[in-house]
């Protein structure tokens, strides 16, 4: 069996020299340090595991840029939100996998691997349900069939605009489900995974202020063992509503009416006391963080450190994919650390190099959401693998984890050479292998959906 072959290569015991790899059925057969190469193996100087993207809204990389224009009133996540709205409410299906199939190339390239797909359009841009229940998780699938990225499949149930069981608004009609509804999706989900190597099925309760504590508690009886996704405590108008609504804060009132555990991936948990980042931490879920969005969106500062502190587990998502990238996830969620402690270096912890604490730490908090066992370089576990360009000027010289520090704080043009997704090269020399075709196409629904 032909392999891979790299200089160098990220293993979880720490770095490796002349790691031989072999993949079979898209998952590592071996992997050997201290190797020679075999006659017919592929050669590269650095080896990494490729990143897990723990959240994602696909068609949300359609708007990117088009709602970084001031309003009369001032600005906010609830402002933004207006704008997503209409934007979603011309997408047709087709529009839809298009996007996705670009944000997933764009996810690839950067070094992600596997996408958390936070899927909740699920109707016609009228409200009316397609014939087929799961027509747009379908078209999520067939997008990422189509790149080659790993999915994990979360389907929302969103019933309600507010905390209490508010009716839900006219601009939300296109995401809104019944208990029953929701199970039958469910059902759908499972079919159109069904083919794809490696894909994953969960599913995520909106938020606190989309379902009512009675509906929560059905749907988690649907599934007792995938991933369960969740949006919390993203915004301080959230928190003050959820306060009204329960005289508990999100982050509390779930603690105390759910099993939350390491199934659960907690998205943003921006605005969090000490006692319910201790209490995340304690709990084994997912701190599912998404710093570029969060800055974008004004929503605030996690408390990183505290948590890390704590042995809290982290990932990064893409979410509204303003801009997809491994390193600028990581370097935004470090310096956000820095700015709120006016201190350097903040989430380095025990270990001496920042760029590795932080990039070992969204690889295993990633992987832990998405519901993949083996995370990283490690026999039997997928063959999700990315090298970088050693000769790329920002690497000059380096070996060992100051190529990550490197990587994370010392670049602006990606040194990503080649992706493998499953063992499936599909990124070379920076440049995924469809990825003309699929921004022909996306480029054509833009300009469609712009000129509407």
């Amino acid at each position: 069996m032909a392999g891979l072959f790299f200089d160098e290569a990220l293993l979880p015991q720490g770095w490796a020299r002349d790691v031989r790899l072999t993949v079979e059925d898209g998952r590592f057969a071996s992997i050997e340090a201290k190797a020679s190469p075999n006659t017919g193996d592929e050669h590269h100087r650095i080896g990494l595991p490729g990143m897990p993207n723990l959240h994602s809204h696909a068609f949300q990389r359609g708007m990117a840029g088009l709602a970084e224009i001031r309003g009369s009133a001032a600005d906010s996540f609830w402002t933004w939100r207006e704008v997503m709205y209409r934007f979603v409410g011309r997408m047709t299906a087709d529009d839809i996998q298009a996007v996705a199939a670009q944000a997933y190339v764009e996810m690839l390239e950067a070094g992600f691997t596997r996408v958390g797909e936070f899927h909740y359009i699920h109707h016609d841009a009228s409200g009316a349900h397609y014939s087929n229940i799961g027509e747009l998780a379908e078209r999520i699938v067939s997008a990422a069939q189509a790149t080659g990225i790993g999915l994990t499949l979360l389907p929302v149930f969103y019933a309600h605009a507010g905390f209490g069981g508010r009716a839900p608004e006219q601009n939300q009609r296109r995401f809104i489900n019944t208990i029953d509804g929701f199970s039958e999706l469910m059902s759908a989900c499972r079919r159109a995974i069904a083919g794809q190597q490696g894909a994953v099925l969960g599913f995520a309760p909106h938020s606190l202020r989309a379902v009512t504590p009675d509906e929560l508690a059905t749907i988690l009886q649907l599934d007792g063992a995938c991933p369960v996704h969740m949006h919390i405590a993203e915004q301080i108008q959230e928190v003050d509503a959820c306060v009204q609504w329960s005289g508990q804060r999100p982050l509390q009132w779930l603690f105390e009416h759910a099993a939350v555990d390491r199934r659960w991936c907690l998205i943003h948990a921006t605005h969090a006391t000490p006692d319910e980042i201790t209490r995340l931490a304690r709990s084994g879920s997912v701190a599912g963080l998404c710093p570029i969005t969060e800055a974008n969106l004004g929503d605030g500062t996690f408390s990183a450190a505290e948590f890390c502190d704590r042995g809290g587990v982290f990932g990064v998502g893409s979410d509204s994919n303003v801009l997809i990238g491994v390193s600028d996830e990581l370097r935004q969620l470090e310096y956000s650390q820095r700015l709120a402690h006016r201190a350097r270096n903040v989430l380095a912890g025990a270990s001496a190099s920042t760029g590795r604490r932080l990039f070992d730490g969204a690889v295993a908090g990633g992987s832990q959401a998405l519901g993949v066992a083996s995370p990283g370089l490690v026999e039997g576990g997928f063959a999700d693998i990315v090298s970088l360009e050693a000769e790329h000027v920002a690497l000059a010289g380096r070996s060992g984890d100051a190529i990550l520090d490197s990587w994370i704080f010392g670049t602006s043009r990606s040194p990503v050479d080649c992706v493998w997704a499953r063992g499936r090269n599909v990124v070379r020399g920076g440049r995924h292998h469809a990825g003309d075709a699929i921004a022909r196409r996306f480029r054509q629904v833009l300009r469609g959906l712009l000129s509407a």
